[in-house]
């Protein structure tokens, strides 16, 4: 069955997406999306800045990149199962240890842990998990799974945000790490036990080029570039969204209540990929999305507070769609054999840009304000422009 072709999710497919993308809801929400709002209450009973508290975050994705090409490779070979539950010990672990950090060197022990589940349970780790199991049949799968973790920071900023006035950080921290245990172990525990791929076919006109190729070499790089450069600035909105928008004239309130519309605005893209946009090439789909969060930045530059809202859901809804695109056009490019290891070889420049993302973007924005949006504008466009360069092989 042909990559574009697909109807729908097929009916043995439904229950391990469902399972897998709640599974991914609670890992980025207790992860990714933490630090925006439990950083700076960590810091002041900690008695460090906050910047300290993103550094330790920083720490985590530089660790979740170094580990990510050996999950990847450990997936091709046993499945995701055994990896994502194991994950899902690793996160409640790591949580538990941030609960009960005293000072600087348990901040950074408790987030270098963190980085080792994000390295082995995030979006990759579930995107290798489903090639594993349904080869080329993948893209809609991937699509389902990101529709229901687009509710990550959705679910996640309000309910740490409660969560942390009634019971502290700290106690956000241990509510977090049952629930991998309670939710989160279960649901990976019920994905299927992956099969042993068919061998790899000789290319035949019209197949997706094989790695070796040069087009292929090229588009490795380009891939590479292009999810750093996406990758950074959804970092830094991941982080920084409510202290932004700020900065352009909303109140707190109002800024919390616009970045709640991320999630939604990224699922609201993710359908558009998964209807309409399942019918081109994710080429396309890819150029699209790259566009949406330089214009909507440019738009809130200019105009500020008043179209705070435009910009959350352009970001948004462009971040939803290029998520897939990280998962699906790999796949097509290269086919599913190995997907799982050169997932996170062409994932580690993007890791360690997310990695300066928090700090970096926090340094603009405290100097130049919602200026800062147009670092992140011109990263668009450049990923945009690689997306152009991008070898497209022969139609299949």
């Amino acid at each position: 069955m042909s990559l574009n072709s697909q109807a729908d999710i097929p009916p043995r497919q439904i229950g391990t997406v469902a399972a897998l993308g709640t599974a991914q809801t609670l890992a980025w929400a207790s992860s990714y999306y933490l630090p925006a709002m439990l950083a700076a209450p960590m810091a002041r009973d900690l008695g460090v800045s906050t910047p300290t508290v993103f550094a330790a975050f920083s720490a985590a994705l530089i660790v979740s990149a170094l580990l990510g090409p050996r999950a990847g490779k450990t997936i091709d070979r046993l499945g995701g199962r055994p990896v994502l539950m194991g994950t899902s010990v690793i996160f409640a672990l790591a949580l538990m240890a941030l609960g009960l950090a005293q000072g600087v060197v348990g901040l950074f022990a408790a987030w270098l842990l963190m980085g080792v589940a994000m390295g082995s349970g995030l979006y990759e780790a579930a995107f290798a998990a489903l090639v594993r199991l349904y080869g080329r049949e993948s893209r809609n799968a991937i699509t389902g799974i990101t529709l229901i973790a687009g509710f990550a920071s959705t679910v996640g900023w309000p309910l740490s945000t409660v969560l942390e006035a009634q019971f502290g950080w700290r106690g956000t921290c241990f509510t977090w790490a049952a629930l991998h245990l309670l939710v989160g172990l279960p649901l990976n525990w019920r994905l299927p036990r992956a099969v042993a791929l068919a061998p790899a076919a000789p290319a035949l006109a019209g197949q997706a080029p094989t790695v070796d190729q040069p087009a292929s070499r090229k588009a490795v790089w380009l891939l590479a570039f292009v999810f750093a450069a996406t990758w950074f600035t959804s970092t830094a909105m991941a982080a920084h969204l409510p202290q932004l928008l700020q900065a352009g004239g909303a109140s707190l309130a109002a800024a919390v209540a616009i970045g709640a519309l991320v999630g939604p605005a990224q699922v609201a893209g993710r359908l558009l990929e998964f209807g309409f946009l399942r019918r081109v090439h994710p080429l396309l789909s890819a150029r699209l999305a790259a566009l949406m969060h330089p214009i909507g930045a440019t738009l809130l530059t200019l105009f500020g507070a008043p179209v705070a809202m435009v910009f959350a859901l352009m970001h948004g809804a462009g971040n939803g769609i290029l998520t897939i695109a990280k998962g699906t056009l790999p796949l097509v490019l290269f086919g599913p054999q190995g997907y799982g290891q050169r997932q996170g070889l062409i994932a580690v420049p993007a890791r360690m840009t997310q990695a300066l993302a928090p700090w970096l973007f926090g340094v603009c924005l405290e100097r130049w304000g919602a200026q800062a949006l147009w670092l992140t504008a011109a990263l668009g466009l450049a990923a945009f422009g690689a997306l152009l360069l991008m070898p497209r092989p022969a139609a299949h």
